[in-house]
């Protein structure tokens, strides 16, 4: 790990010209000694972010005020920290405190940090593929370090930690969910929780909700997409949830042509979803159909692909579904993080769900009953759909799918938005996401009618950019109140945070980190640190209110000067 302490530099808007270090005095305070509480995640977001959208609603919404429109512009860095996400030497002084897995320890390069860093006490709780780290939230110094020896896989990206009680929980690439003493990073237990030889891998960071532990995995071939829930104290698992039909009566299976097509038709549960106490439901979204773009042998809706679910997180059974991609033949997984909100629709207060999905489309649900309220194209150029259905979902148009000679579709394969978790401020009543409209030419490769698997059968060639911008919107209509467009070849990768200060913090792909009003979208500060590789995140310690934010294997640590 390379640490660099840098002098708090007023309005700073690069660090190149830091001249000189200081000390930052060294932590001598623990983490919470009993740990955390799992009913403290249902308290709104303020002080510290305990779990992967800071609490269950995801609305990345922090209480915080500190920080706000008038003073925004003073933020400096305070620290900065580079990991090591590759292969750690094994042994010395540098070595993890702490070394699993059941692998050689194979890893590829150096990974981002993509996901959601936990802030506990004074600790920070930072993971990549095969880590996980506990470092001084007052100076980035390391705690701890786990490292965890794979057996392979898509190394493509964690998404963080969960924590419950006096444990820490993540998911390994080659499928295992493994549980770590917090205050030390020994590890307590290991279990494995999908096929490493069926081509699963794990990304998705946990969410715990009471004594359930919620995990999802992903595939990119013909497999179906399933998420658990397991003991946290024990690992054992509590119950499973298939995101396809996978047995004759099945809901869901008038959706596909036969059982064997339903049951190895993906559905993957790739990123986290959101908690309502209220109901005891965990809502998330999943991830496209298998074959994803050859779906001549798959013809219907392919339920509960790309779609929004309820489930009761006491049994694991579904309560209810809306479908946002029926039919989907791009590989527009519907997996991003939705937003609980509790709005007003037609004059009435409603507890609400909402989601921007990969395809181009917004979409407003009750989240008790999974009534539609609103949908909306958000995506400048999204093409794929013939009409909104009565129900809501857009139907796909045929022209649109992979064929011999290639059809223009929009968005690209990559989508409007994609895993970078958005953010909803109760305040400005906005919903924040990034917003990347382009084009692509996409060739049918295999006019076999039973399908490619997987990702295969196609060949696509970008011919084009509609333009790139961060974009707000009417969570009760779908539309946009502002929209701020990147520079050309600006905007993707960074998720969304947003506070009671009134500000929103994003990245723009150009290397700038941004802060703009959250009601008007005017610009008020940025800071040139690279391309955000995560979604910014803010805390208290010490009466500071610090914003932190990743660029590849680096932390950036920001407060008021």
């Amino acid at each position: 790990m390379r640490r660099i302490l840098l002098p708090l530099l007023a309005a700073a808007s690069t660090i190149a010209s830091a001249a000189a270090l200081a000390v930052i005095a060294p932590s001598t305070a623990a983490a919470q000694e009993d740990g955390l509480d799992p009913a403290s995640l249902t308290a709104p977001l303020e002080a510290s972010w305990p779990t992967y959208s800071g609490d269950y609603t995801g609305r990345r919404y922090s209480k915080l005020t500190q920080v706000n429109t008038e003073t925004v512009k003073h933020l400096t860095l305070a620290w900065t920290v580079e990991l090591n996400t590759g292969m750690p030497p094994l042994t010395g002084p540098r070595a993890p405190d702490f070394i699993g897995g059941v692998g050689s320890g194979f890893t590829i390069g150096s990974q981002r940090i993509k996901g959601s860093i936990l802030q506990v006490g004074d600790l920070l709780y930072v993971t990549a593929p095969d880590h996980v780290w506990a470092l001084d939230a007052r100076d980035g110094t390391e705690r701890w370090h786990y490292f965890w020896k794979t057996r392979g896989g898509p190394h493509i990206g964690n998404r963080g930690a969960a924590i419950w009680r006096d444990s820490l929980f993540f998911e390994t690439v080659d499928n295992y969910l493994v549980s770590l003493d917090l205050r030390t990073g020994e590890e307590r237990w290991h279990t494995e929780i999908a096929s490493f030889e069926e081509q699963y891998f794990s990304t998705m960071a946990p969410i715990v909700v009471g004594d359930h532990l919620l995990v999802g995995t992903g595939n990119d071939l013909d497999a179906p997409g399933f998420l658990q829930s397991f003991d946290p104290a024990t690992g054992e698992r509590q119950w499973i949830f298939y995101t396809v039909p996978m047995k004759p009566g099945d809901p869901g299976l008038e959706t596909w042509p036969n059982l064997d097509a339903a049951s190895h038709g993906g559905g993957q549960v790739w990123v986290p979803g959101v908690y309502d106490p209220e109901t005891n439901y965990y809502i998330f979204g999943t991830g496209n159909p298998t074959p994803g773009y050859t779906g001549v042998a798959r013809r219907g809706d392919n339920l509960f692909t790309c779609t929004l679910i309820a489930v009761d997180v006491a049994t694991g059974e579904m309560a209810w579904y809306f479908q946002t991609s029926p039919h989907d033949t791009h590989d527009w997984d519907s997996a991003q993080t939705p937003i609980l909100i509790d709005g007003v629709i037609d004059g009435e207060p409603r507890k609400l769900v909402s989601t921007a999905a990969r395809n181009g489309y917004f979409f407003t649900v009750d989240r008790v009953t999974g009534e539609h309220i609103a949908t909306s194209r958000y995506g400048a150029t999204a093409n794929w759909a013939s009409h909104v259905r009565e129900s809501g979902s857009p139907n796909p148009d045929p022209r649109k799918e992979a064929i011999i000679p290639g059809a223009l579709v929009s968005p690209v394969e990559g989508g409007v938005t994609n895993w970078q978790p958005p953010a909803f401020n109760p305040d400005t009543g906005l919903f924040y996401t990034q917003e990347n409209n382009g084009f692509n030419l996409l060739y049918l490769t295999d006019p076999d009618p039973r399908g490619s698997m997987g990702l295969g059968g196609k060949d696509r060639v970008v011919v084009g950019s509609g333009g790139n911008a961060f974009s707000a919107i009417d969570y009760r209509t779908g539309d946009i109140v502002w929209r701020h467009a990147w520079p050309p070849g600006g905007g993707g990768g960074a998720g969304v945070l947003t506070t009671a200060g009134g500000v929103v913090f994003t990245g723009d792909g150009s290397g700038n980190f941004v802060a703009f009003d959250a009601a008007d979208g005017d610009l008020l500060w940025h800071t040139r640190i690279g391309n955000i590789s995560n979604a910014p995140q803010t805390h208290l310690l010490d009466g500071r209110q610090y914003v932190l934010v990743a660029v590849g294997q680096r932390l950036f640590a920001f407060v008021m000067y």
